[in-house]
């Protein structure tokens, strides 16, 4: 007698819901499915491992709610241990699942071995789920109906496996809805796949769960559709902040970079014209060099200095100044090709490096095109202006080495201005007379702060009518081990040509203010004078730098004066006014050096917050036997008191200079009269009334303030 089986019905509503967990369960595997390809390994095993148990219950889950869907006309319940078993095997599934999804590719053989592996373990998840119910008499399964389900199993896998990976190609939104429906096709195959598994087990009419007093079917249902939608929902949750952080921290990353380019750009950039500074020159021309030596080809280094562009400046101001500069940068990149580089590596001088194996005929046509182009009107938009320009051209590697390249070409452009200017030379050999010496003296200045060869001497400033010190002017000097003592006149001018000047201005404020806490630690109030250079004045650092100094050593600021002189000064006056504002700020003095030989404006003169007005010595020198040099010593002394600020006079050395100085009441002299610049150690001695010189009265650990 053949055997009768129950006809199992299904409950659509709970069909639906075993669906949802299905494709909610689908799309948040493949949430996780990014996550876990995060670079950070760490944090990856974290989500593989938490985003497997989340996956894996998931699908467990919409297997027993799958479960409930059925009317049974038996009381259902499952045994604990092959429960727990069949959720192992939904865990394994999906860390087998997530583990390629973090792959970098998905060959044929992750895609083959995956789908297999996966398939494998759905059905494990699914028959030992089925089995959990202890039946008597037991289930009987159709063999083609087990096939089914297990081919659809792999096939849901391979589908599940290429998703993952060919959602990786969109982005944005439509990353966003392809997920959607990729959750949707995944949740269709769990359920087919487990529906056709239900439909391979058959129920004998009268059977009984034996397993009905365990984990009652009904009770399991509700509890974990619940439990998992409540812990998918917290991993959903836990994947979009760890998206959102991860973007945030991208989006640094990314801001970043682009802070890093512009700082790059700012490092290597002129900032008035856009064009290369000298740094990047000098890189840009080492590499040059070094591609030459491999190929056997050449390059020429062009140096271009504008003539007629102070006056200009002087004239019309720093505003309608940079509209020229910035114009003729214009006019020097358009004659240059492609393949070269065009730099400002000063004030009004730019540099050339032409690549590409140029001979002298081509390199003299890009040379007169320069000219050319410079000689052409600026107009601006009140005044109309022509500049000139002298060109120098040093070619490799016949002009010397790498090293001597700037040397000889800025040798040939001082050649090209002695001839009259508005013209180019190349570099000869008879113009290397002093630019051999120039090298080798940049050379050993580049170590000369690191071997201790450079020291400040210290010169007297004396209150006029009084003879007490009121304080010192900082000179550097160079103790040269093979040329011996060398002066600022010697090595200042090689500082500036080969972009050191900043460094030697930096090491002289640094020893000056820790000189003047030595001399406070010995019981002497001196106050300092340090001179500053153009190129001081246009780093961005300087007030930074001086405040450091002044912090480290402790110093009251009106202990230190910067000198300026009045040229550097009124090179531009507003970017002068500005530092001057700014130092002025953190307390220190401020000095106007070599007063009435430059094109002072009184307007800025007004503004700038300085305390001292320094006469320059070609007028003291003129004192005796000039009255139009008295005349302007007593016009600048009456203007310097009128605006408050105290007079120097440099540059003394007879008593009748400073005896006429003394009745146009000048508050301040300084020269050889009085003393020589000394050492350190000896100007201390001097202050402390150790051996003082004849006629002169030092204050005593006092400072005479002006």
């Amino acid at each position: 007698m053949a055997q009768l089986f129950i006809a199992v019905h299904y409950n659509l509503w709970v069909v639906g819901l075993s669906f949802l967990i299905a494709s909610f369960a689908s799309y948040v595997a493949l949430d996780l499915a990014k996550r876990v390809r995060t670079p950070d390994r760490m944090l990856a095993r974290g989500w593989w491992i938490g985003g497997s148990a989340a996956m894996g219950t998931g699908i467990w889950s919409m297997h027993f709610v799958g479960m409930q869907a059925a009317a049974f006309p038996f009381a259902v319940g499952f045994g604990y241990a092959v429960t727990g078993l069949s959720w192992v095997a939904a865990v394994a599934v999906s860390a087998v699942a997530l583990f390629i999804a973090s792959r970098a590719r998905l060959t044929r053989f992750r895609l083959a071995v995956g789908a297999l592996s996966m398939g494998a373990g759905i059905c494990v998840m699914h028959y030992t789920g089925m089995a959990a119910m202890d039946m008597a008499p037991g289930i009987r399964w159709s063999a083609g109906w087990v096939a089914a389900s297990i081919f659809i199993a792999v096939a849901a896998s391979a589908v599940a496996l290429m998703i993952f990976f060919g959602l990786r190609r969109l982005s944005g939104n439509a990353a966003r809805w392809g997920q959607l429906a990729a959750a949707l096709v995944m949740g269709t195959a769990i359920c087919g796949m487990h529906y056709t598994g239900m439909a391979a087990a058959g129920f004998a009419e009268g059977s009984v769960c034996l397993s009905a007093n365990e984990l009652r079917g009904d009770s399991l249902g509700l509890l974990v559709s619940v439990a998992t939608i409540v812990l998918l929902t917290l991993t959903m949750f836990t994947s979009a902040i760890d998206a959102r952080m991860q973007g945030k921290a991208a989006d640094l990353a990314a801001s970043l970079q682009t802070a890093n380019t512009e700082l790059q750009q700012l490092a290597f950039r002129d900032a008035l014209t856009g064009l290369p500074n000298r740094l990047l020159f000098d890189d840009r021309v080492t590499l040059a060099v070094e591609r030459c030596a491999r190929d056997g080809s050449g390059l020429a280094v062009m140096f271009v200095d504008l003539d007629g562009f102070k006056p200009v400046n002087d004239s019309f101001g720093h505003r309608f100044g940079d509209e020229v500069l910035r114009e003729m940068a214009r006019r020097v990149a358009a004659q240059a090709r492609s393949t070269d580089t065009v730099a400002r590596v000063g004030g009004d001088e730019f540099v050339l490096l032409l690549e590409g194996n140029p001979d002298t005929t081509a390199t003299a046509q890009i040379a007169q095109r320069i000219i050319d182009a410079i000689t052409m009107p600026v107009t601006g938009a009140e005044h109309e202006v022509r500049l000139s320009c002298s060109i120098g051209v040093a070619m490799y590697p016949s002009d010397g080495p790498r090293e001597q390249l700037m040397a000889h070409a800025d040798a040939a452009m001082y050649a090209a201005k002695r001839g009259g200017g508005t013209a180019y030379a190349f570099f000869e050999p008879h113009m290397n007379a002093g630019v051999r010496e120039q090298i080798e003296l940049q050379r050993d200045l580049r170590q000369a702060i690191e071997r201790g060869e450079l020291e400040l001497h210290y010169q007297p400033k004396v209150s006029s009518g009084r003879n007490v010190i009121t304080g010192v002017e900082a000179l550097a000097r160079w103790k040269h081990p093979v040329r011996g003592m060398l002066s600022p006149g010697v090595f200042i001018p090689i500082a500036e040509r080969f972009g050191l000047i900043n460094a030697l201005g930096n090491w002289v404020i640094e020893e000056a203010c820790h000189q003047v806490s030595r001399w406070r630690d010995q019981g002497l109030r001196i106050r300092v004078a340090i001179n500053l250079s153009v190129h001081q004045l246009r780093q961005d650092d300087l007030v930074p730098r001086v405040e450091k100094a002044l912090r480290t050593h402790h110093l009251d600021p009106a202990l230190v004066i910067f000198e300026v002189t009045e040229s550097v000064a009124m090179e531009d006056a507003a970017g002068t006014l500005a530092t001057f504002e700014r130092l002025g700020g953190i307390g220190v003095k401020l000095s106007i050096d070599d007063f009435g030989t430059g094109y002072s404006s009184l307007s800025y003169l007004r503004q700038l917050q300085v305390s001292q007005l320094k006469i320059d010595q070609s007028f003291v020198r003129d004192l005796e036997t000039s009255a139009d040099a008295r005349a302007i010593v007593k016009a600048v002394v009456g203007l310097a008191h009128a605006l408050n600020l105290s007079v120097v006079a440099e540059g003394v050395e007879t008593e009748a200079q400073r005896d006429v100085l003394t009745a146009l009441k000048c508050d301040e002299l300084q020269g050889y009269l009085y003393a020589k610049p000394m050492t350190a150690a000896l100007m201390g001695q001097w202050a402390l009334d150790i051996d003082p010189p004849t006629d002169m009265k030092f204050a005593n650990s006092t400072f005479v303030d002006l």
